[in-house]
């Protein structure tokens, strides 16, 4: 049986199959009144609700615990090597930028309310929080 690629575990979004050797999507996944969109494999995870960008990955990670809030993100990511990841948040605003506990930067957002960094990841969970 093929793993589900968007589920919704103990109240919170998971998502991302990073062992996918093709691109796979689902699209009309109903959560708290929202519809979400995700696509995925090896190369890229990306995560859309309501039609407007959410996360993206390169290459694809696998999500856990995704929650989020009008101050940010939080989420467990599992995939491995160095990996680009990408929010839609706030416009014009600030986040830290915090991984396993550790503050590893503070940005802003650009104008398009986006923030992107980047984190190496060794095929371990990692605990991401992105936050005002």
């Amino acid at each position: 049986m093929a793993k589900e690629i968007i589920a919704v575990t103990d109240g919170a979004l998971s998502f991302g199959d990073s062992s996918l050797e093709t691109k796979t999507k689902q699209d009309g996944f109903e959560y708290k009144g929202d519809i979400y969109k995700v696509k995925t494999y090896k190369d890229i995870t990306k995560l859309e609700r309501n039609e407007m960008f959410l996360y993206e990955s390169v290459p694809g990670t696998d999500v856990s615990d995704f929650t989020f809030d009008a101050d940010g993100v939080s989420f467990t990511v599992v995939g491995s090597g160095e990996v680009q990841i990408t929010l839609g948040l706030g416009d014009d605003a600030e986040y830290d930028i915090i991984v396993d506990g550790e503050k590893e930067d503070r940005t802003e957002t650009s104008m398009g309310g986006k923030i992107a960094f980047t984190i190496e990841l060794d095929g371990e969970p990692a605990k991401v929080a992105v936050r005002r």
